[in-house]
């Protein structure tokens, strides 16, 4: 085997690659889209008081047996957004978009959109954009205070004082 031969055979596995990940890549699509138009479809608007919110396998959160045995390999393994809130008298762990995640108050009422037990988006909800100024503006209010201004041995000694 001369090295042209092998160049050819390892162009040959590259263009097959490329080819089977193409069609990969439009299969995942066309099962996105439906997915998104199933999530639309059925999505609702409730007021949800948040309990509590973390990152978790859902092998670890309490989900509903029949909602469990449907989650793929892959979903059992990685960690999701979860929201532990009450809706209505009932307390539920709710699967979290990873957009929404974020801008989701804990121990507040929110109004979201829900598609079973997915939360698809919130009323009001700030992009990270603005989430980003918010939190450039909070550090510049803590700054002016006068405590900011001593030194961090100054303000550990006045927290003690207290």
């Amino acid at each position: 085997m001369t090295i042209w031969d092998v160049m050819i055979l390892i162009a040959i596995i590259l263009v097959v690659i490329v080819a089977a990940l193409y069609f990969l890549n439009k299969w995942a699509g066309r099962r996105m889209a439906n997915q998104q138009e199933m999530v639309q479809k059925h999505k609702q608007t409730v007021t949800i008081y948040v309990i509590d919110k973390k990152k978790d396998k859902l092998t670890n959160a309490n989900l509903p047996k029949a909602m469990a045995s449907q989650i793929p390999r892959m979903g059992r393994i990685m960690k999701m957004p979860l929201v532990k809130a009450k809706i209505g008298p009932q307390i539920m762990t709710l699967i979290c978009d990873n957009g929404v995640f974020p801008a989701l108050p804990v121990k507040k009422n929110v109004t979201v959109e829900i598609a079973g037990a997915y939360i698809v988006s919130m009323k009001g909800m700030k992009t990270k954009r603005q989430l980003a100024e918010q939190r450039k503006a909070r550090r510049k209010s803590d700054g002016d205070a006068p405590e900011a201004k001593l030194s961090w041995r100054d303000r550990i000694l006045s927290k003690i004082r207290r």
